[in-house]
């Protein structure tokens, strides 16, 4: 995994925000602290870890900067998907197999970003492991998860929803065979098409995580480690991951499911 340079990031907080909790992740992440500040008065950083009145949020300094990203499962996206999806006929319901078993999946996330997929599997009843080796993000989704739990609609969801920090890789080698029913793959990969970068989360996030460079180990491993199948989503028109390829795929509109089977999943 390649990182850019952290000196381009700080953390401060709005003047609604938690202090105490911004110094702590400031301490944590060994960045410099800026205290109470408004992001776009800031030039001397490109981007803070920003706790305003609604939690932790990245956000781009200097005027005319795009606005926060943060991890909400409660409104915005992720709150439609769950009143409105499609349930086990979404892609990604597809592509681990809900429609092809009855049984509770414990599926394992191990490039978990944002939540937003394994949130939808949350949703659909499956118990999730979710791995994010990077802090910062970490700290997101970590930030989005507890304030999920203080919603109604949402606190049942994401006490399926397990957190842990590190490698995956290194925690899959471990388990060993059956860590998990499903493993599913969303690394960030080297690809150069703009068309793959069209998401705000994306753009900012590359700059400051870089590129998962072995995700050729982790699909390897999670091969090694999965029960019934493992699944990696790709941009749809990028090259799989390299080494063994993949049986079958769902196809979406702008991403695609590749679906390495390794057998059956239970009927019942």
């Amino acid at each position: 995994m390649t990182t850019a340079n952290p000196q381009q990031l700080a953390v401060a907080c709005s003047p609604l925000g938690d202090s105490r909790a911004a110094h702590l992740l400031a301490d944590t992440l060994q960045l410099p602290y800026l205290g109470v500040v408004q992001p776009r008065q800031v030039k001397d950083y490109q981007m803070l870890m920003f706790f305003d009145d609604r939690g932790l949020a990245l956000q781009v300094t200097g005027k005319g900067a795009p606005g926060p990203v943060r991890v909400d499962f409660t409104a915005g996206k992720a709150g439609y998907r769950r009143e409105h999806g499609g349930g086990t006929g979404q892609l990604i319901a597809r592509a681990v197999g809900l429609q092809k078993t009855r049984n509770p999946l414990h599926i394992l996330d191990a490039t978990a970003g944002l939540g937003q997929d394994a949130f939808v599997l949350a949703g659909l009843g499956c118990r999730m492991t979710l791995f994010e080796r990077s802090p910062l993000i970490h700290a997101l989704l970590a930030d989005g998860l507890a304030r999920a739990q203080l919603n109604e609609a949402t606190a049942p969801i994401v006490a399926r929803m397990a957190l842990m920090a590190g490698s995956s890789i290194e925690w899959l080698q471990e388990r060993g065979v059956d860590a998990a029913d499903v493993i599913y793959l969303d690394p960030m990969f080297p690809h150069r098409d703009k068309s793959a970068l069209v998401k705000k989360e994306m753009q900012l996030f590359r700059p400051i995580v870089g590129d998962d460079d072995d995700a050729p180990v982790l699909l390897a491993t999670a091969l090694e480690a999965a029960t019934y199948r493992v699944v990696v989503k790709r941009p749809r028109k990028a090259p799989a991951i390299a080494g063994i390829a993949p049986a079958t795929k769902v196809e979406g509109k702008s991403s695609r499911y590749d679906i390495y089977p390794i057998k059956a999943l239970p009927r019942d």
